[in-house]
């Protein structure tokens, strides 16, 4: 009867942690140093090709850590920066390849109807492996693809930062 109550006492206790644990999440986030760098590099990199534009990192929630804005950039790129980060963010994807989807997949062709989104390209995720830890957006260079280029060179700067 003794090893019957102890049994009972181990699995009863296995299963209190496994509830206490399956209510605790711990998640990655980029910090406000990286986010920093990539914004910076991606506007640098816009610069040197002729375009002011705005760069925003978010974090893994969508939510703004950083945004940088050329000299010169209009005022609609930042919240095209802004939403374009987020919608990477929320998706974790890039925003090119959601633009495409909803091209082509008449399921998704109402995605850029989501709250927030913006389905243009230069919406970029920024991972540490797999896990989605912000997003980068640029908004300014006379198209998407420009936009993506400018996004990546900023996830290029911190590259080497982002293992896990």
């Amino acid at each position: 009867m003794k090893h019957v109550s102890l049994s009972v006492f181990a699995v009863s206790s296995l299963f209190a942690l496994n509830s206490f644990a399956a209510g605790v999440l711990t998640q990655k986030n980029i910090s406000l140093e990286l986010a920093q760098m990539a914004a910076d590099a991606a506007v640098e990199n816009c610069l040197h090709s002729g375009y002011q534009v705005t760069a925003t990192v978010v974090d893994f929630a969508g939510d703004v850590k950083v945004s940088v804005r050329a000299d010169g950039a209009g005022p609609h790129t930042i919240d095209a920066s802004r939403r374009k980060a987020y919608t990477s963010a929320s998706a974790k994807n890039a925003t090119s390849a959601m633009l495409t989807t909803s091209q082509t997949n008449p399921t998704a062709q109402n995605l850029g109807q989501i709250d927030g989104f913006l389905l243009l390209g230069g919406g970029l995720p920024i991972r540490s492996g797999t896990a989605v830890i912000g997003a980068i957006g640029v908004g300014g260079a006379p198209g998407g693809p420009l936009d993506e280029v400018c996004a990546q060179a900023g996830i290029d700067k911190i590259k080497d930062k982002l293992n896990p």
